[in-house]
């Protein structure tokens, strides 16, 4: 997980997971803060004043760590305090904000137009290499993203390669509810930077959830390739003050 060179390359100072003690960019963490009434709660945006704690570990590895008492030990020393609650559906909280800012994340690029929805717009995109990321609905058939994938390949002087688009752990109602358009089955991002800030919200998502539910492998990595596939959240929205998101 850890790239010595990061914090000179990029200025951006890494965090150690406090499971794990192994170092990443926030951008790859999770961080933990403490709720005024004590709760541990997730601040995925890492907005909550205080002291915070940060991890980087799966979903199934969080639930070991609490069952087994290791997360309450390493919050107690990254807080200095022994006074606060660990909610018992903590780690579907943090599934369900990681949820909640990729698909937020999702709607900004696609209000800022770097996002195209409909087969053939995108099919017309990736053949003309214009395409930098490709998301499918978990519900969108194989033909469809095969023959995306295909023309993705072929625009991208890549045939013959596995490159293929992401089939993210919801449903086209869901994607359609984020980008606020209908029946949402296939994405294509076109713009690079924006790719790349898809890639790190999901990444984390996915990272967290686990790689169970999440079968499509990323093939770049403007699509999420370097963390672990993860499933779909079946948590209900949590609805949280803003700064614990």
């Amino acid at each position: 997980m850890r790239n010595p060179d990061h914090e000179a390359l990029t200025g951006t100072p890494e965090r150690s997971c406090i499971l794990t003690r192994e170092r990443a960019s926030p951008a790859a963490l999770v961080r933990l803060a403490l709720a005024p009434d004590g709760r541990v709660l997730p601040d995925v945006r890492a907005k909550a004043p205080g002291r915070g704690a940060w991890i980087g570990v799966t979903r199934a590895a969080l639930d070991e760590a609490i069952a087994k008492g290791k997360l309450r030990g390493a919050l107690a020393r990254a807080f200095k305090t022994a006074e606060f609650t660990i909610p018992a559906d903590l780690p579907a909280l943090i599934a369900t904000a990681l949820e909640r800012n990729a698909l937020d994340r999702l709607g900004l690029e696609s209000r800022g137009g770097a996002v195209l929805t409909g087969a053939e717009r995108i099919e017309t995109a990736a053949r003309g290499g214009k395409l930098h990321a490709l998301y499918h609905a978990a519900d969108a058939s194989e033909d469809g993203r095969r023959k995306l994938a295909q023309a993705w390949r072929v625009g991208s002087d890549r045939e013959g390669s596995d490159l293929r688009g992401l089939a993210l752990p919801v449903p086209r109602p869901i994607l359609s509810l984020a980008l606020g358009r209908e029946n949402v089955v296939h994405i294509g991002v076109i713009d690079r930077a924006a790719a790349q800030r898809l890639s790190e919200a999901l990444d984390r998502w996915l990272h967290f959830i686990g790689p169970d539910l999440n079968s499509a492998p990323c093939a770049t990595a403007a699509q999420g390739a370097s963390a672990p596939g993860t499933a779909g959240t079946t948590a209900p929205a949590v609805r949280l003050h803003e700064e614990f998101e």
